[in-house]
């Protein structure tokens, strides 16, 4: 997947799982005690569950550790935008309104935030994410030609 030749359709395939996976995480990160785990996931194995399903189901091949990297970093850019669709205006709504968090710190943090700071810390999070995602997409293709290794 050099810039040349993009596939359209493939960065489309990835970016609607990522959306749904993330705002998935959004809802399930909205739980206490069940949160920290969804947003754990999110940051960090988002890559490699959406790789998985699409190499699964024939609409991915993994030829290089350039392409797992770069599917890697948009998998978790697109997906933590998602989550941030989702999990910052219910939790905004869940803080304001009701003064229930499902985070002490969330709760915190959003009690007097205004909405250029929430902007920039999700864009913050969501390159982080990318990143750590970039870096388990890299891991997920060695695990792959690790097991069809034993299957040759």
């Amino acid at each position: 997947m050099s810039f040349m030749n993009i596939d359209y359709v493939l960065l489309r395939q990835i970016c609607v799982l990522s959306l749904f996976f993330g705002a998935l995480c959004g809802l399930v990160t909205l739980i206490p005690f069940i949160g920290t785990l969804s947003f754990i996931f999110l940051i960090c194995l988002m890559a490699p569950l959406v790789l998985w399903i699409l190499i699964k189901y024939n609409c991915l091949s993994l030829t290089s550790i350039k392409d797992s990297i770069i599917n890697g970093a948009i998998i978790g850019l697109v997906s933590y935008i998602g989550f941030s669709v989702i999990f910052l205006p219910v939790s905004v709504i869940l803080v304001k309104v009701f003064h229930i968090a499902s985070n002490m710190g969330i709760g915190l943090m959003l009690q007097n935030a205004n909405f250029f700071i929430l902007i920039v810390l999700s864009l913050f999070m969501s390159v982080l994410s990318a990143t750590i995602n970039a870096f388990t997409g890299f891991l997920t293709f060695y695990v792959i030609e690790f097991v069809n290794s034993f299957k040759k």
